[in-house]
């Protein structure tokens, strides 16, 4: 007998995650057709606990209430009253398990002492889903803009608190290095010493640019070099972090300059790889020539 797959379905299943006390039906083979129905049940199985524990994380403890359920659901046919209940604790289950751990991570990072308020985020999901009046406190699209703008405000506000350190070592560097011999400053803020004073055009930011680059930490730890790698990049000006651009429209080609750049002007509270939010970085660039390959 060809195997009938259910795989797919075992989502849906959990969804009857619910103590209605079902009992659990006896096996009674009197005919081909009892035979086939226990046979056909039975197969469904294989890999299901496999898929139950691993996949829906389903404590085997309670496997008494999973089969409860199971029963409920499968005896409920098409009652679209248990239907749409059984919707709601899979929708509901998924909005505590994914949803609000994500949105605490996208937010919040690694602090878990922190979560967002599961109290406003259901009132907000409900009256979103019932739209009914009262309950209503703004439009679809201005909740999306809220809460963007607001996601943004926390995380930079809990960002900042984290690698405030961070940020102020930079900071302080800068101040400290802008007094070193040579050390000039452009109007934003970059800061930059010629190693090498080029005679060639200088760039605009709409520019395609040919460049050799060392970037490095104020530490003095490298995170990326083009000078390792054997070969210059070609980049368009204004397609790199601010004080890359800053600094390449006020370079003739040829020249080779050390460039400080800001956090502000660099990656700001993202994190890029071994660049930790609010970092100042130092790069060596070698404006090759103005125009591609």
């Amino acid at each position: 007998m060809k195997k009938i797959a259910i795989v797919a379905a075992m989502a849906i299943a959990a969804a009857t995650f619910t103590a209605c006390g079902n009992s659990t039906p006896k096996a009674d083979l009197k005919n081909d057709v009892d035979t086939m129905s226990y046979a056909m049940g039975m197969a469904q199985t294989q890999g299901l606990k496999d898929f139950l524990v691993g996949r829906m994380q389903i404590d085997t403890t309670y496997m008494d209430e999973f089969i409860k359920g199971l029963n409920d659901g499968a005896n409920a046919g098409d009652d679209k009253k248990k239907a749409a209940y059984y919707a709601g604790i899979q929708i509901g289950q998924q909005i505590s398990n994914q949803m609000i751990k994500g949105i605490n991570s996208e937010v919040f990072g690694e602090d878990s002492t922190k979560s967002i308020s599961l109290k406003n985020f259901m009132a907000g999901f409900i009256a979103g889903t019932t739209g009914k009046t009262g309950s209503v406190k703004m439009t679809a699209e201005e909740a999306q803009q809220i809460a963007q703008a607001k996601m943004m405000a926390i995380k930079g506000k809990n960002m900042e608190k984290q690698y405030g350190p961070n940020k102020a070592a930079g900071e302080k560097w800068l101040a400290e290095n802008k007094k070193k011999a040579g050390v000039k400053t452009l109007p934003s803020g970059v800061q930059y010493r010629v190693i090498k004073e080029g005679k060639g055009a200088m760039p605009q930011d709409t520019s395609t640019v040919v460049v050799n680059y060392e970037g490095k930490t104020i530490d003095g730890k490298v995170f990326d070099s083009s000078y390792k790698r054997g070969e210059p990049i070609t980049l368009k000006a204004n397609q790199v972090i601010k004080g890359w651009t800053d600094a390449l429209v006020h370079m003739p080609a040829g020249s080779v300059w050390e460039v400080y750049i800001p956090q502000q002007l660099a990656y700001g509270d993202r994190e890029q790889g071994q660049i930790k939010p609010f970092s100042a970085l130092i790069f060596k660039i070698e404006l090759v020539k103005v125009g591609g390959k």
